[in-house]
């Protein structure tokens, strides 16, 4: 068959998304037309450079793929995050680090794969006794150390007090919980307890969580910064328990669960809320996340802070159960495109021209090292990243970095090069699957390219011999 470049493939896949952005989008902001997408371009060498941006880095939990409408939801309305994209570059095929939560924000948080450290082969982390070691640079140590403000508000979900905290890993502040779920009114966490905090000490606030991150989020954004600032924003929506602002009451009946629980097992399956939600009120959720976003964004704008400030919007790891991930197939956990391709929007009108698409490849350690190279931060020779910077390519037009995406989990391994994914399923099976003419990998080429098959497995085998094993037990 005959192999389609990146650029074909977005024309086909990325095609049918700008189309529900001239649909969806004009709805939703009562514009008469929406101007097609370009093909990514970098300024002309000459732009001026100017100042540091400052960083603002907002991610979705468990937000699919195609649940935008500038990704091609049909029915979820999310004109703050359209008019982002519209304002910047929105990535077709951009990554997450893993598939699951905490992983992925290993890999973003240290741009290295998540097996590079004991805490990342947790899938999820779900006990004290793991975590990102205060000792492993970060992103936001790094560029604290190149003279950054940081915080971190929201969902940390890397390991819990008295020895991992955001604040022992270089960020500045912290506001948010510590844990990957907790139910939004109560914030009762997956260990049973309360988790809402500032800093080290619990905050009590009972009101809608993805509401109080907003508002910190907001005052955050409007201070008077005296130097370049980090903020990490990571919403817990749309991530269950499927709870909207305006079901507290069934809120209070998780929370009773949870306080009622026995064990571990029961806590677990009160916030999973296996028994409820639907379609709509997933819809609700994200369009809450969207509306989220429009504050912060009109905040940053009214303190005159927009022009310099590098936004990336982005979320954790593919969608799950109401999640609208069309025509990608898998979900969170898994390593097939839905479970790991998302939504990627940057932002940054002092360097980089809006309306524009770009179909490079990309995954969550390559924004740690693009991040770093914007703000003047070095990486630690001791932790050589596994992330390539995009910043030669986005702002003086250099030709996107060619090399292997990895990943590895404990069912699957996938690894991508250029238009080629290899992808072992939970079964031990090898597969092997062209992209750009086969996104939702349905067309098994294994047997019809053996030769490259194997060449993508020992890469994948190279890789995954440098990083830790997982734990027997």
């Amino acid at each position: 068959m005959p192999e389609i470049s990146r650029r074909t493939f977005g024309g086909l896949v990325g095609g049918g998304a700008v189309t529900a952005v001239a649909t969806t989008a004009a709805t939703a902001t009562d514009a008469a037309a929406v101007p097609a997408e370009q093909p990514f371009r970098a300024r002309p060498s000459g732009a001026a450079a100017g100042r540091r941006p400052n960083i603002l880095v907002i991610l979705g939990d468990d937000l699919g793929w195609a649940d935008l409408s500038s990704y091609g939801a049909p029915h979820i309305r999310t004109p703050h995050l359209d008019r982002l994209a519209r304002q910047g570059v929105r990535f077709t095929d951009a990554y997450s680090g893993s598939a699951t939560c905490s992983p992925t924000r290993f890999s973003l948080y240290t741009g290295r794969y998540p097996g590079r450290t004991p805490g990342g082969l947790a899938e999820p982390i779900a006990n004290k006794a793991q975590g990102l070691d205060p000792n492993h640079p970060t992103l936001a140590s790094l560029l604290k150390k190149a003279g950054y403000s940081t915080a971190l508000i929201g969902k940390w979900h890397c390991g819990w007090l008295p020895d991992h905290s955001p604040t022992k890993s270089g960020w500045d502040e912290f506001f948010g919980n510590f844990g990957g779920v907790l139910e939004y009114f109560s914030k009762l966490g997956q260990l049973g307890d309360y988790d809402l905090y500032e800093g080290d000490a619990q905050y009590k606030d009972l009101r809608y969580y993805t509401e109080v991150l907003t508002e910190r989020a907001v005052e955050y954004v409007g201070r008077d910064h005296d130097k370049p600032w980090l903020l990490n924003l990571n919403f817990t929506t749309p991530h269950w328990p499927w709870l909207a602002e305006d079901d507290a009451e069934t809120g209070a009946e998780i929370a009773a669960k949870i306080r009622a629980a026995k064990n571990q097992g029961e806590v677990s399956r009160a916030l999973n809320h296996f028994d409820g939600g639907s379609v709509e009120k997933y819809t609700q959720m994200v369009e809450s996340l969207d509306a989220a976003v429009g504050e912060v964004l009109t905040a940053l704008r009214r303190s005159g802070q927009e022009e310099n400030t590098l936004v990336l919007f982005a979320s954790d790891n593919g969608g799950e159960r109401y999640s609208y991930n069309w025509p990608l197939s898998g979900e969170k956990f898994v390593l097939l495109e839905g479970g790991i391709r998302v939504p990627a929007i940057v932002r940054w009108p002092a360097r980089i021209d809006g309306r524009q698409v770009s179909h490079e490849p990309n995954f969550s350690p390559d924004w740690t090292a693009t991040l770093l190279e914007v703000g003047g931060a070095r990486p630690d020779p001791a932790y050589p990243l596994d992330g390539t910077s995009l910043a030669g390519y986005l702002l003086k037009g250099e030709e996107p970095p060619e090399r292997d995406l990895f990943w590895r989990v404990r069912a699957n391994r996938a690894l991508r090069r250029g238009d080629w994914k290899y992808y072992r399923d939970e079964t031990g099976q090898d597969h092997l699957y062209n992209l750009a003419a086969d996104s939702r990998e349905q067309a098994d080429l294994a047997s019809d390219r053996p030769e490259l098959l194997a060449e993508l497995k020992a890469a994948w085998e190279r890789t995954a011999a440098t990083l830790l094993p997982y734990p027997t037990a």
